[in-house]
């Protein structure tokens, strides 16, 4: 009797572990009832009928990635490539995961697989290089509404790696080569026409200036040629006045001033090696003298009779007569009185 009743309770601890199931977070069980559906476990604790219902599938509910094995396409222009892509996708409905399709992951890379080759035979090889945004995204929405009565979303298809042929991919680098010496030759001679259009800009500016300056320097050297004109006017008048109102001792005044100032040249002057002086201070008022007697003579005036003459060649002649008979030194000696250098002699 004690081991009857012994297997009975283990048979109710069998039957009570039989009916307790426990579902894992991320995952949804289907509950069979005699092999049909009867409902969809989410994840936490459950208590089915023993040796009637039991799980039929467990349902990976986590977004999955599936890797596309490398296949070879070609392209509309005849050229093999080698393809690699993933898919990223998520079961949304557990029941049509489970009973809609057989093998889901099988079933979802087969489509891939044909819609990759579909969409990349459609490109030539240089759009399959340059667009693989445009054949993702493609590929995303063929996928995604073929997989949707399976209870899938279609997250993600991306294309790994696109491998041309090696001769190909030669030609392409080549290509590449001759596009970037093409873009390096077309900025050099870019550059070279900014700098010679900078130069001839700043030679333009250049003479520009200079000629300005040039026009400036013009007007400011006629404007001061004209007040220096302006400035002689104004002196020849003056000169003119005196002239009028003093007569010949003015020009006199004139002359004598511009005959010494010429004397005080010629001994400043650094190739003067010998200067000759008259023998007697006279024979300069002498020289003064006949320079006014020319200048009365131009301007028509003539002395009153009887004045005996002041200035002139006579007079000049005359003082020098009766200097030598005062003087019985000769011409060429130096004069006690005066001190005044003998004639020729070095100074």
């Amino acid at each position: 009797m004690e081991y009857v009743l012994i297997g009975l309770v283990v048979l109710v601890v069998i039957f009570l572990l039989m009916a307790v199931t426990t579902v894992r977070q991320g995952f949804v069980y289907t509950i069979e009832r005699f092999g049909k559906y009867t409902k969809a476990a989410e994840p936490g604790l459950h208590l089915i009928v023993p040796l009637i219902d039991r799980v039929g599938h467990r349902i990976n509910m986590m977004e999955q990635v599936l890797d596309i094995p490398g296949q070879e396409i070609i392209t509309a222009d005849n050229a093999m490539v080698g393809v690699d892509a993933v898919v990223f996708f998520q079961v949304l409905d557990a029941p049509k995961a489970a009973y809609e399709v057989s093998g889901l992951q099988n079933a979802i890379m087969a489509l891939t697989t044909t819609n990759l080759r579909t969409v990349m035979g459609s490109m030539d090889l240089d759009e399959t290089l340059s667009k693989r945004d445009e054949i993702n995204a493609r590929l995303l929405g063929v996928v995604d509404h073929a997989t949707s009565p399976w209870g899938v979303k279609i997250t993600r298809v991306e294309i790994k790696d696109i491998r041309p042929p090696l001769d190909i991919s030669e030609a392409m680098a080549r290509q590449m080569k001759a596009e970037r010496l093409k873009r390096a030759e077309i900025l050099e001679a870019e550059g070279d026409r900014a700098s010679r259009i900078l130069r001839a800009e700043g030679e333009k500016q250049s003479a520009i200036l200079k000629a300005e300056g040039a026009r400036e320097s013009a007007f400011r050297n006629a404007e001061a040629r004209e007040r220096e004109a302006e400035a002689e006017a104004k002196a020849t008048q003056m000169v003119s006045d005196a002239i009028a109102g003093s007569g010949v001792s003015a020009i006199n005044y004139f002359v004598a001033q511009d005959y010494v100032k010429a004397l005080g040249r010629f001994a400043d002057s650094p190739n003067a090696k010998t200067i000759l002086m008259p023998v007697e201070a006279t024979q300069i008022l002498g020289s003064l003298g006949g320079i006014g007697e020319l200048v009365r003579e131009t301007f028509g005036e003539r002395e009153p009779a009887g004045t005996p003459p002041s200035s002139g060649p006579a007079a000049s002649r005359e003082t020098t007569r009766q200097l030598s008979q005062a003087s019985p030194e000769p011409v060429g000696q130096r004069s006690a009185a005066t001190g005044v250098p003998r004639t020729g002699e070095r100074t």
